[in-house]
């Protein structure tokens, strides 16, 4: 399963995957080796782990790798301040999906409610009494005829 949940096929690559030993993600991070294991100590970067605990980076290590060091060389913001916004990305992502499944429940309940009201409409529709009309004369009153069909009207 992936980050999601989602079942996969354990052959497809995603970005996700961990596949970059820690050579080659220092490689291609532009980083050093000894500079990831420290951003792996201060949770700032977590890769999965082997069985012998060797580290695997996935292609989104490798992207939050650069971040790191742009946050870093180029805003001159602290270690602990990156975790913590770091964190906070994190935070909004999962805050983003939450919302859209209540929005999705939320349209779902919707659309529930309406059908509901349309077959309850019907129904109520359906049990008036059709042998009472609404009269109204032309001094406007409210009184109510009972017509029945079939019957002389002198009766």
């Amino acid at each position: 399963m992936d980050r999601d949940g989602r079942r996969r096929n354990p052959y497809e690559l995603t970005e996700d995957t961990p596949v970059y030993v820690i050579s080659v993600a220092a490689q291609l991070s532009g980083l050093h080796p000894q500079t990831l294991r420290q951003y792996d100590r201060l949770g700032l970067v977590s890769p999965d782990r082997t069985a012998g605990r060797g580290r695997r980076y996935s292609a989104r290590d490798i992207e939050l790798l650069r971040q790191v060091q742009q946050l870093s060389q180029n805003e001159g913001i602290n270690l602990a301040g990156i975790k913590r916004i770091i964190e906070l990305e994190n935070q909004v992502t999962a805050l983003q999906q939450r919302v859209a499944e209540l929005s999705a429940a939320v349209d779902g309940a919707a659309a529930q409610m309406r059908q509901r009201e349309a077959q309850v409409e019907a129904q109520v529709h359906a049990s008036y009494r059709r042998d009472l009309v609404r009269y109204e004369d032309v001094r406007h009153t409210s009184a109510l005829v009972v017509w029945r069909p079939g019957r002389p009207s002198g009766e």
